[in-house]
């Protein structure tokens, strides 16, 4: 009987406490993910670098991939005064349209990819649409949610060798 209540409560200990993420789990981890990708659209729509940046783990871990060059941004602050610089160049709110959001998560990393719009004019009174992709992969430190990696790009007419931002969904 002792050996019977002993496998017992090994055996509940195992369920309860070494089991794999649940789907009540992976569904709260997706919308923390959204929740992030919100706070971070709407920081980017206000140009706000603060709000932005507060999106991305702080550190040397984040690296990033953008449009613009230099081919890579390593580290928080690189990657935040590109941020900076590309906020400066419009005269007022950016939008932000996120279309074709896939979210995946683990315990403790997760990514999502989509494409996404960005509208706004420029100082030199310029109109800027364009659509973009893009790619990022999250790691979950002390219970929160944090971006590590950007991709963002856009396709690329092999003939030309020139972006074709002109493309839409």
């Amino acid at each position: 009987m002792k050996k019977f209540v002993a496998f017992s409560l090994l055996g509940l200990a195992y369920c309860f406490l070494l089991r794999p993420p649940n789907m009540e789990t992976a569904a709260r981890d997706e919308v923390e993910i959204r929740e992030l990708l919100d706070r971070w659209a709407t920081g980017f729509h206000n140009r706000d670098l603060n709000a932005v940046m507060s999106t991305y783990e702080p550190g040397t871990a984040l690296v990033a991939y953008d449009i613009v060059p230099p081919l890579r941004y390593t580290g928080f602050d690189s990657y935040k005064r590109d941020y900076q610089e590309f906020f400066d160049q419009f005269a007022g709110p950016i939008d932000v349209e996120l279309r074709e959001l896939t979210i995946a998560a683990s315990a403790t990393v997760a990514y999502s990819h989509g494409i996404e719009r960005l509208t706004g004019t420029l100082k030199n009174g310029q109109r800027f649409d364009v659509w973009v992709r893009f790619t990022q992969g999250y790691r979950k430190s002390n219970g929160r949610w944090l971006a590590v990696h950007d991709h963002i790009s856009v396709p690329v007419d092999l003939d030309t060798g020139k972006a074709r931002l002109d493309l839409q969904p």
